[in-house]
């Protein structure tokens, strides 16, 4: 009956209601403050003065009310800033009071009267609305069906999430869980956080049957671990959608949560799905990554343990980095045995023998300075890493016999207009080369664009412009760059490494180009705030031209050529490329070495200028000067 009744009002009579409740509650202030600093005898003596000061007083509150649209607040909505209007009300009543004071005849009363007149009104104005606000809600929750769910991690994503559902229809937040035991006990955002060695008595008394996983700043193993023992209750788990779904507009707010699909946390399963049987190349087998600690190291390392191997040699030159990815892969998986190693890939003694020691059976080369300004302007030692480190760690390789060797490359290396994309051309080159010699050892190599979220790349830079509140700068207005996010890269780096047959050069489908114009829009306006433009010179956050920089290509390309063959995969190309003749591909290296001994830049750009695709030369030539 109630539930039919309100829902039958209209939205004017709802600003009605509320507009009257407001001024009832002025008189009654009145009433109250008059009883409390007078006597309640006062209200008898006077009573024509008090008629008069009372209308005065519902007169400018009513003013104030409407003029800050107080009443047209929803009051399932009713927070923080619906308090500090109330409280302008209440100082509006003060005000009024005070300078009616001074004509006695009409009100009878003192400034002190109407301070607590104002006060009095505020109190009772915001434990009305509270009240009636959770008459509402549970009006609201009669006529509907609620299911009631538990929020995992009481940080600010949390809370953010709790009040977002708070007025929801459908769903209905009962608890917080948290590992972190200084909130436990705590009552956040009006839910109580619980630790989780209460969570299934939570889940059988009140009935839960969803749990939403609000940690997204976590990593990927640390939600799959969560989620394996959410999982465990025998609730629905669900989680807050990533940042890259934001991006792609998959997600449409905080409360748009999605299950969480544990084969997708952990990657094995879904390689399995996409190629049945090729996580066996890599079951039990030695494996080396190097440039571990990297973004795209790093996930293939998280990647290979689900696939069992029996040793995973993790190479990087920085410690902090292998510091991280170390312990984290250790926390993770008990099974497989980890082996830190800290060096550079161009120290060959260091990597022949960490190859020899562990018996390495494949090897992952992810080491490369990728940073296209960062190159251009340290370009010796962009060809030292990237070139020579290729050559260490893949003659080793060769040497060793390793069954198959891996070079994780980058579009920027098709006709390549930047030190950095030439670097990691003649890497293909020396790999390709390598393969034409070699009898035992598999050489591959996977070239893929830009992924969401790798170190260096637009999107955590863009979240940090935008965090600072702009500008969103941009090289240029019509950039265009292929996106693809990590786990998925990774994941297909390791499907066609599977299937590598010698000298193939694997081409990932990255689907069409993304303009990062539109990427940049789409991160601002997710964020919650608007774009600063001719069209709307009031928006928040500018995206601001600043020119291509040295190096940079307009548009970026995957293939040299035209020639491309499928493979069991579907999302995976292979490309028919022309290469280096042994005899080249040794004048080369030595006109590079040389380059590098005697720090000649000029000795290197003709290098690269001759033995790189002729129309690229001219390319780099102009974009360097």
């Amino acid at each position: 009956m109630f539930y039919n009744l309100v829902i039958a009002l209209s939205r004017q009579q709802k600003r009605f209601i509320i507009l009257a409740v407001d001024l009832l509650l002025i008189a009654l202030s009145f009433g109250l403050a008059k009883a409390i600093v007078m006597h309640p005898v006062s209200l008898l003596e006077t009573p024509f003065a008090s008629a008069m000061f009372v209308l005065a007083l519902m007169s400018s509150g009513a003013v104030a009310t409407v003029l800050q649209g107080l009443h047209k607040v929803k009051l399932n909505a009713y927070q923080m800033q619906g308090v500090m209007e109330s409280a302008i009300v209440a100082v509006v009543l003060m005000i009024t009071g005070t300078l009616l004071s001074y004509f006695d005849a009409v009100t009878g009363g003192t400034p002190q009267l109407f301070i607590v007149v104002g006060m009095t009104f505020l109190i009772l104005s915001v434990a009305a609305r509270l009240l009636m606000r959770r008459i509402l809600l549970g009006i609201y929750a009669r006529g509907t069906q609620r299911k009631p769910l538990i929020i995992f991690g009481a940080g600010q994503t949390g809370q953010q999430l709790a009040m977002a559902l708070s007025t929801d229809d459908s769903v209905e937040p009962v608890a917080f869980v948290d590992d972190d035991s200084r909130l436990q006990g705590l009552t956040v955002a009006g839910l109580r956080v619980y630790p989780p060695s209460e969570l299934m008595r939570l889940v059988k008394r009140r009935g839960v049957k969803r749990i939403v996983l609000a940690m997204p700043s976590a990593t990927r193993n640390q939600r799959a671990d969560i989620s394996r023992r959410l999982a465990r209750t025998g609730c629905e788990v669900h989680a807050l959608p990533s940042f890259a779904d934001l991006v792609a507009n998959n997600a449409r707010n905080l409360s748009d949560t999605r299950p969480v699909d544990i084969n997708d946390l952990l990657g094995r399963d879904q390689m399995e799905e996409e190629l049945p049987g090729v996580s066996d190349t890599y079951l039990h087998r030695s494996i080396m990554v190097t440039g571990a600690g990297g973004s795209i190291g790093s996930e293939i390392c998280r990647q290979l343990i689900t696939c069992r191997p029996s040793s995973l040699i993790l190479v990087d030159h920085s410690e902090l980095a292998l510091f991280e990815i170390d312990r984290e892969l250790r926390g993770y998986c008990q099974n497989v045995n980890i082996i830190p190693i800290l060096g550079s890939v161009c120290d060959k003694s260091m990597i022949e023998a960490a190859i020899a020691d562990n018996d390495v059976d494949i090897v992952l080369h992810a080491a490369a300075y990728k940073h296209v300004p960062l190159v251009e302007a340290n370009a010796l030692e962009g060809i030292r890493v990237n070139v020579f480190g290729t050559k260490v760690v893949a003659d080793a390789a060769k040497a060793a016999g390793v069954e198959r060797f891996i070079l994780v490359s980058t579009d920027k290396a098709v006709r390549p207009s930047s030190i950095m994309g030439a670097s990691k051309r003649f890497a293909e080159l020396l790999v390709q080369d390598l393969a034409t010699r070699s009898q035992t050892t598999r050489f591959s190599m996977v070239r893929f664009g830009n992924v969401l979220g790798s170190s260096g790349s637009v999107i955590p830079i863009f979240h940090e412009q935008i965090s600072r509140g702009g500008p969103v700068t941009l090289t240029h207005a019509d950039i265009t760059r292929y996106f693809m996010t990590i786990p998925e890269a990774v994941r297909l780096v390791l499907l066609a490494g599977s299937f590598a047959r010698g000298g193939d050069v694997f081409v990932l489908d990255m689907g069409k180009p993304v303009p990062v114009r539109d990427l940049a829009r789409k991160m601002i306006e997710s964020a919650g705030f608007t774009v600063r433009d001719t069209n709307n010179p009031t928006g928040d956050i500018e995206i601001e031209i600043t020119g291509l920089r040295p190096g940079e290509k307009l548009h970026e390309e995957l293939l040299i050529g035209s020639d491309m063959l499928t493979t069991p995969h579907p999302k995976i190309l292979r490309a028919q490329e022309s290469r280096l003749s042994e005899l080249e591909m040794a004048n080369a290296i030595q006109a590079l070495r040389q380059s590098l001994e005697t720090r000649g830049l000029d000795l290197m750009h003709q290098t690269l200028e001759k033995w790189i695709e002729k129309d690229v030369a001219q390319t780099a030539k102009t974009v360097n000067e």
